[in-house]
């Protein structure tokens, strides 16, 4: 387990060194062709959570152009439900079932996902405030509440401060994993 500073997701830039040399081996460029079906099927789900968080900072984008706080509860709502649903059950997936197996295939590669199943908490604890932010526009909305317009502010804000890290996460997950599977199978 690494204690470098630059180690923690809200801080980091990119993958520390010391975990790229399957990426070394099998990079990026390389991808596109002929993947493992396990790894285009991490790379699609990946791609699904940047595009749902992508639709969500739309929406919160509309909101901020024209205040429509009816339309934004009506569309962010559902949007967020699936997102935290989707996004929680993956993380318990991988952190569950996938990591520990590529400890076993690759144990160089241990310290790499301590720092994915770290990235993992780290990400919770955004979702839990989100599911909290979330509840609260909610609770307000259909109250009628006056502060509905904070409500909304309070999750929009805390959707747009969520999406750096959880981008970096899923960057850095992709080139330890990707590399991984490709490279040494998850037969073990």
């Amino acid at each position: 387990m690494s204690d470098e500073p630059g180690d923690a997701l809200a801080l980091r830039s990119g993958l520390p060194g010391g975990f790229r040399y399957l990426l070394d081996e099998f990079p990026r460029d390389r991808w596109a062709v002929s993947l493992d079906q396990t790894a285009a099927f991490w790379l699609q789900m990946h791609t699904g959570f940047r595009q749902h968080q992508a639709h969500m900072e739309g929406l919160v984008g509309q909101w901020r152009g024209d205040g429509d706080t009816a339309a934004l509860h009506r569309s962010l709502i559902p949007a967020l439900q699936a997102f935290l649903q989707h996004l929680d059950g993956h993380h318990r997936i991988e952190s569950g079932q996938y990591f520990p197996m590529m400890r076993t295939i690759e144990p160089k590669i241990g310290a790499g996902i301590d720092l994915l199943d770290r990235d993992h908490d780290a990400i919770h604890e955004t979702l839990d405030a989100l599911f909290r932010d979330g509840m609260a526009f909610h609770q307000a909305a259909v109250g009628r509440a006056a502060d509905l317009t904070d409500a909304a502010a309070r999750l929009s804000d805390r959707i747009a401060a969520g999406a750096r890290p959880l981008l970096r996460h899923l960057d850095d997950e992709e080139d330890i994993v990707i590399p991984l599977i490709q490279l040494r199978g998850l037969h073990g």
